[in-house]
């Protein structure tokens, strides 16, 4: 009988620590998705005919989803391109300075996209709208309104934003290429040209799919860059639109336009993972000789690093140095001249800036950065315990059928548009369940939510951390008759915290820089920094957005080298 328990005791474990990761999976992400389908079919599915075919299909859905779709295949297309090649003269080039450039590509992730649409807006706007021009009508230049408003700055901000996963996506691939092939084309006598195209290109094929994938996905669900350069000269897409509709109170439109919005994003992504499928047989990547050979550029090496550096500055110090100078020019027609601090700590002065104060003397920012840190900090903490549960129960106690389940459901939501995710919770906990109160308006639907959408990095942070600490420590431990949250909080925790405080700092960073969740559940009692610069530009209130934002960009860039700081030292553990 003794013998028979220790192995039925490890298989309660076992399934009993997935099941419950199941079960709050199923809660924080498939439940609100199944409800947001149902509300919009029972008790009546009139929603979508004038969604899909009414007269005001043309402007509810049908151009909205034109705008949509170009924005995304352009961002999709400019992203590979440059963070392609910046990746492939990272790794496959001599090019000077590499360390340098690769983290630099990777910070306009970091960069919440309404950051570099308000510096865009700093330089390009011009009078067609309230707020005045920028630096370049300052000039005395003439600035088109396709180059200020619509299409082109939605697309040329939004590439500068996601390039970043483009970039490391295909960096990653291009460092696993096996360097013997590389080499037996030189000896052949092949040319730089022939090889990048005839061997290099087609071996990272799959992450040109997944970088390209991963870029529209997120083009495609943003609503910072459309809201506040496509909206003044009213350019909708579909996640404006679907703010637009539950803003208005059509709800039942809202979650019609949400699901077309996710069945968007999933078709495109399941098209890319079909081509990747179709590619499991063109297997040139080996253990051997993985070492990539550098290419070296000769003549091409002097102005192929200015463009590097060029790109790279144009997407990271430069935004950040417009926000600064608009922060504190009184017009962004000359930025920098007659500097002030008032829209930081100046007082209410009815003859400047129509009344309003400094931000640090805005009751609102108080409150909304008091709010903003402690859901950050709340959320990335919830999110990091439970995507450290469903690590462990993932790398050491799978259970067949239902760890399949576990691993897509906690992925999921790096799949849906934020957007969208933040009206499904609208529809599920928006009203009462049961003896549940209805969570509409409070702090907690909030937290829910991002909770949620955090989870994806959240859970493979978890598990690249988890993976790494040997199984026989684990099983030596349940030997000697301890149970898992003994073993989880005396093995598991210290050995793998310095890897999940890094997790913990990247999620608190995509927390507070989080506009398209928040703008739909916000309520003026729990304000939040982003919605608050996002109020602020939407009123013409150009240098408080600035300044607001550029607080967020402190907490972020201090968050994110924290965590950098820690991955090191966690790699050097290690090594």
């Amino acid at each position: 009988m003794k013998s028979l328990s220790g192995p039925i005791g490890s298989a309660l474990n076992k399934r009993g620590l997935t099941l419950v990761m199941a079960l709050v999976l199923v809660g924080l992400v498939a439940a609100p998705l199944v409800t947001i389908l149902a509300q919009t079919i029972y008790p009546s599915a009139s929603a979508w005919g004038d969604i899909l075919a009414s007269r005001l299909s043309q402007n509810l859905f049908w151009r909205p989803t034109f705008n949509t779709m170009v924005i995304g295949l352009g961002v999709a297309g400019g992203c590979v391109l440059l963070g392609g090649f910046l990746a492939w003269l990272v790794v496959m080039t001599d090019i000077p300075g590499r360390p340098v450039i690769a983290f630099m590509a990777t910070l306009p992730f970091m960069i919440p996209s309404f950051a570099t649409a308000l510096a865009w807006g700093t330089v390009f706007r011009n009078g067609r709208v309230g707020g005045g021009g920028g630096l370049l009508e300052g000039w005395g230049l003439s600035v088109p309104d396709w180059l200020s408003w619509g299409m082109t700055p939605t697309i040329i901000v939004l590439i500068a934003h996601y390039y970043a996963l483009a970039f490391t996506v295909i960096a990653a691939a291009l460092a696993a290429v096996n360097g013997d092939l590389v080499e037996a084309a030189q000896m052949t006598g092949a040319s730089r040209k022939r090889i990048l195209f005839g061997i290099v290109l087609p071996v990272v094929t799959p992450a040109i799919i997944a970088g390209g994938s991963l870029a529209f996905a997120g083009a495609v669900s943003n609503f910072a860059a459309p809201a506040l350069l496509g909206l003044p000269v009213r350019m909708q897409t579909l996640s404006t639109r679907l703010f637009g509709m539950i803003e208005i109170g059509q709800t039942e439109r809202g979650y019609v336009l949400a699901i077309l919005l996710i069945g968007i994003s999933a078709i495109f992504l399941g098209l890319g993972n079909r081509m990747l499928s179709g590619r499991r047989n063109f297997v040139t990547i080996g253990g051997k000789g993985a070492v990539p050979r550098r290419t070296t550029l000769g003549i091409a090496r002097i102005p192929l690093t200015l463009i590097a550096w060029i790109i790279c500055v144009l997407t990271t110090i430069l935004p950040i140095l417009l926000l600064v100078a608009a922060s504190l020019a009184p017009s962004s027609l000359a930025l920098f001249s007659e500097w002030t601090m008032h829209y930081w700590i100046g007082e209410a002065n009815p003859a400047f800036a129509r009344g309003q104060p400094g931000i640090f003397h805005n009751p609102q920012l108080i409150s909304a950065l008091t709010t903003t840190l402690i859901l950050g900090a709340s959320v990335a903490l919830a999110a990091n315990i439970i995507g450290t549960l469903i690590a462990v129960a993932l790398t050491q106690q799978k259970v067949r059928v239902l760890s399949n389940v576990v691993s897509q459901l906690s992925f999921l939501p790096m799949l849906l548009p934020g957007i969208a995710f933040a009206a499904a919770y609208i529809a599920l906990y928006g009203a009462p369940i049961g003896p549940l109160p209805a969570l509409y308006g409070t702090k907690l639907l909030l937290g829910l939510a991002l909770t949620a959408a955090m989870l994806p990095f959240a859970v493979q942070t978890g598990r690249a951390t988890v993976a790494q600490i040997s199984g026989d420590i684990d099983e030596a431990a349940r030997m000697t008759g301890a149970g898992f949250f003994r073993r989880l909080g005396a093995i598991t925790l210290p050995l793998a915290a310095r890897g999940l405080v890094a997790g913990l700092l990247i999620t608190f960073v995509n927390v507070i820089g989080d506009l398209a969740i928040t703008i739909l559940l916000y309520t003026p009692t729990s304000p939040l920094l982003a919605v608050l610069s996002y109020s602020y530009a939407s009123d013409g209130f150009h240098q408080f957005a600035n300044a607001v934002t550029l607080v967020i960009l402190i907490i972020s860039m201090l968050a994110t080298g924290a965590a950098t700081l820690l991955r090191g030292r966690r790699r050097q553990s290690f090594s």
